[in-house]
């Protein structure tokens, strides 16, 4: 998958390719960054216009100098800066509409790009900024994609028609379409992520000339050569599938370049790596499944995210862990290595293996439950989480390959994986980390989260266990009362029965009234 943050040129809106002869010359540096200093289509608005006249009096306003000013003149001018620049904030918010209920009726009219937001959400405050950009940029380029957000606590049934599960959720919606957004949060990837889907589903390439804009302009992408064809409805469905994270063409033979060269038609290539790979039916079985493994480049410089999606190729991806800032040989040979491998045993490993390097060490950590030394080589399968560590010294590309093939036929031991052993020891390793970092960041927030509910705790404890013992007290009181008093009846039951042996002894019982009466008549 191509990485749109990587590439200033992706900025443009894929419909224009037809107008523009290439890439346009980048701004300034000191202009670089702002969204209304890239060049912009003749049809730009009024409100555009005005908008980049902000952002330049902002600019004038807040350079050097305004710090040369007077003490009274700088507070002006600085009170000034700071109101052109809230008009700014809110000029940029203009362009993103506040969606409610009736977008569900009003939708299927026009191209919607939606996020679907939660208030209290952290990870969608950062994306507010950015998404105001997106509905700035989209705007100012005459993109037929509105950009709107909603938020879903709100409005949770219709949230829940659309299958929004988190927050933030991305999505472009088309007609009866809704496509996912799983790219990175930016700018330029948001665009071009609305770009390729708002546009035709297959691309068609009507000449050489355009086929080396395409070229130029993408580092990976899928051509399908020929007519009308069982394997161009395979490759249709496909590209309805994947059209989010890569490009679909169409072209005649006579477009191709003339290096290309097919044994058969149609055929269904990919260009990538400065060269095409043919697709195989036999070889490399279901054409869907063979572009989603195709749709990343042979080497690339890996994070986290992009390690999820290689969960998804079923490939092995051999890294080279190292430290960029560090020069010293060790850390490049290791990285030129794998790049060796990559380039000279494609034709070998292309189908098992994907390649790159990964900048520190602490993403694999939290992977592996270990503590990796920099620099090395690690092959991790993250379809089932096992990884395999280096046995033996790499002092070659052709070494590195020897140990690649031994992880294929088996003789290198697997570690880890996604047993009930390894789960268990994921959750605890988990909760360790948490507690760890949130003591690091802020010791204060660490000792409140735990030591109040761990005080709640100690006190409740220690009720329970008082309630019990004075309960015991009052049932052992209550035990020796009742004993005294059974050993004091026997003592006057002999008493009572003493003076009915003699009558002389003591008074007699005096009898009821009624049996007095009764002995009178």
């Amino acid at each position: 998958m191509r990485r749109g943050s990587a590439h200033a040129q992706r900025r443009r809106p894929a419909r224009a390719w037809e107008s523009r002869g290439g890439p346009p010359a980048p701004p300034p540096p000191c202009v670089q960054s702002s969204p209304s200093a890239r060049p912009r289509p003749a049809s730009l608005s009024g409100s555009s216009s005005i908008g980049r006249r902000c952002l330049f009096l902002l600019r004038g306003l807040c350079s050097s100098p305004v710090a040369s000013m007077a003490p009274r003149r700088r507070g002006a001018g600085l009170r000034l800066c700071a109101t052109v620049f809230l008009l700014g904030m809110a000029f940029c918010k203009g362009f993103v509409e506040d969606l409610d209920e009736s977008f569900k009726d009003n939708r299927k009219d026009d191209i919607w790009l939606v996020d679907f937001y939660a208030p209290w959400c952290g990870h969608c405050k950062k994306l507010e900024p950015i998404w105001n950009e997106v509905g700035l940029e989209m705007k100012s380029i005459g993109s037929p994609v509105k950009v709107g957000k909603m938020d879903a606590t709100s409005y949770s049934s219709i949230a829940s028609e659309f299958g929004v599960r988190g927050y933030p959720t991305i999505k472009l919606l088309k007609g009866d379409l809704a496509y996912n957004y799983r790219g990175p949060r930016t700018k330029d990837d948001i665009i071009e992520f609305a770009h390729r889907v708002s546009g035709a589903l297959i691309r068609p390439l009507p000449s050489q000339q355009m086929f080396e804009h395409v070229q130029k302009r993408h580092r990976v992408f899928f051509v399908y050569i020929g007519g009308e064809s069982p394997l161009k409805e395979k490759y249709i469905d496909a590209a309805s599938e994947l059209i989010v994270y890569t490009y679909f063409f169409s072209a005649s033979e006579d477009v191709v370049p003339e290096y290309v060269i097919l044994k058969e038609m149609p055929a269904v290539l990919v260009f990538k790596d400065e060269t095409y790979f043919v697709y195989d039916e036999y070889e490399d079985g279901d054409l869907s499944s063979w572009i989603n493994r195709e749709r990343f480049q042979n080497y690339l410089t890996m994070d986290g995210f992009l390690l999820y999606e290689l969960g998804d190729t079923g490939k092995l991806v051999a890294i080279a862990v190292i430290d960029e800032k560090n020069t010293s040989n060790e850390h490049t040979r290791l990285k030129s290595i794998i790049q060796e491998v990559a380039r000279d045993y494609r034709d070998q490993f292309h189908r098992d293996f994907q390649f790159g390097h990964m900048d520190g060490n602490d993403y694999i950590n939290t992977l592996l439950m270990d503590e990796l030394k920099v620099p090395t080589v690690v092959v991790l399968n993250t379809s089932n989480q096992q990884y395999f560590l280096l046995d033996r010294q790499i002092g070659s590309a052709e070494d590195m390959a020897h140990f690649i093939r031994d992880i294929l036929d088996g003789t290198v031991p697997a570690q880890g994986g996604d047993s009930i052993l390894q789960r268990l020891k994921r959750i605890i390793f988990d909760a360790k980390s948490t507690i760890v970092s949130i003591f690091k960041s802020s010791p204060l927030m660490g000792c409140f989260l735990f030591g109040l509910p761990l005080g709640v705790i100690s006190i409740m404890c220690y009720g329970i266990y008082t309630a019990d013992t004075d309960g015991g007290y009052i049932e052992e009181r209550y035990e020796v009362s009742r004993s005294e008093i059974e050993s004091q009846e026997p003592g006057e039951d002999s008493k009572e029965q003493e003076p009915s042996d003699g009558a002389t002894l003591g008074p007699t019982v005096q009898e009821p009234k009624d049996v007095l009466e009764k002995k009178k008549d």
